[in-house]
């Protein structure tokens, strides 16, 4: 058996907690609790495994990573080792303390996540109040520090008719890369799905925007698009393709070939607790399972496109059809292509309301 080449990067999802209860987060709903988070010791001995395995990037995520007091610790850990380090937050703990902590310990580059361009808006969503302008302030610091700024914003249906305010507000924060993502449905994201996801016309109305955008700020700012794949003719390339590209670690230690992973039945995913991050990646059961072409269905085995989009996302092949070994329904082939068209009918006249992402009290 050959061994596959080393992930690009590492997910170092540090932790669930977070100050913010986005209905949209892609977390699974039961959330780790933090007497089940890794050390610090063992998370600095992934990130030593890690760059012995020829990872070249660390992405440090959540929840909210800066819940952690030993965040910089681990940046300083994985820019030691030579790993471009890159951290996903809400901004709202980004003190003028942890960002000179963090300049110290060597971060690269910061992604700071918006829920809205307005602040009412962005604070009901996110259920903090204040947080829109601890964000600003975020954003100012990190430009003043003279490091490289993504502003993400989140769309969905209650906010989409604001996407060109969102642009304007990274103009505004000089970003030089602005993500436009619409919510993914995994997750607290899936759980509140009718309540968040768009129609076709919302979706037509941000997808113009947004070339609109690209072609008026070509090359001064990069702008990525995040599509909703219940509108697609073809999946996309989830994660880069079932451990491919990129090795997720939960906050309690468990390695997974995507974040959501943990939604699908039948697999026992092996702990950096109790294996090493190279024997998870090269032997394991569960990154073997869907990498590469032989697990395929024959309807994706002999498409043309099966090693571009590698058979579509098996969490989302799971939440839609029941069965992760399944053509994603996002492509157009698929037998099951109808079921996001009765999703978006369900969606079309659903109540706004949402269920806030919270760690149960029983896990606090």
């Amino acid at each position: 058996m050959s061994l596959p080449p080393p992930p690009m990067g590492l997910i170092a999802e540090l932790t669930h907690r977070c100050p913010l209860q986005c209905a949209y987060c892609s977390n699974p709903l039961a959330l780790d609790p933090p007497a089940s988070e890794l050390t610090t010791e063992e998370w600095l001995h992934v990130l030593d495994q890690a760059a012995a395995l020829g990872v070249l990037q660390a992405h440090f995520s959540g929840g909210e990573p800066m819940a952690r007091r030993d965040l910089a610790r681990l940046v300083a850990q994985a820019a030691a080792r030579g790993l471009y380090t890159n951290i996903i937050t809400s901004g709202v703990l980004l003190t003028d303390a942890a960002m000179a902590e963090l300049l110290a310990a060597g971060i690269d580059h910061i992604q700071l996540s918006f829920q809205d361009s307005r602040t009412a808006e962005a604070e009901r969503i996110g259920g903090y109040r204040g947080g829109h302008a601890k964000k600003l302030e975020a954003a100012r610091r990190i430009r003043e520090a003279d490091l490289p700024l993504t502003a993400n914003f989140v769309l969905h249906k209650q906010n989409a008719e604001r996407v060109e305010e969102m642009i304007a507000l990274g103009e505004e924060l000089q970003a030089e890369r602005i993500e436009i993502a619409h919510t993914q449905y995994y997750g607290w994201g899936l759980l509140n799905r009718n309540a968040l996801l768009p129609s076709l016309a919302q979706l037509e109305h941000v997808t113009a925007a947004v070339m609109a955008a690209r072609e008026r700020l070509k090359g001064r700012i990069v702008i990525d698009y995040v599509v909703p794949d219940y509108y697609a003719a073809r999946p996309k390339a989830c994660m880069g393709g079932w451990g491919n590209r990129l090795i997720n670690v939960s906050p309690s230690g468990k390695a997974l070939p995507c974040h959501a992973a943990e939604t699908l039945p039948g697999f026992t995913f092996p702990s950096v607790r109790s294996e090493t991050l190279a024997a998870i990646w090269n032997e394991s059961e569960a990154f073997r399972r869907f990498r590469g072409t032989e697990w395929m269905p024959d309807l994706c085995r002999t498409c043309d496109r099966r090693e571009i989009d590698w058979g579509g996302c098996r969490c989302q092949a799971l939440a839609l059809a029941g069965d992760a070994a399944a053509t994603d329904p996002a492509c157009a082939k698929s037998p099951d292509h109808g079921l996001l068209a009765e999703a978006a009918a369900a969606a079309a006249n659903a109540p706004l309301d949402l269920v806030p992402r919270r760690l149960h009290a029983q896990d606090a």
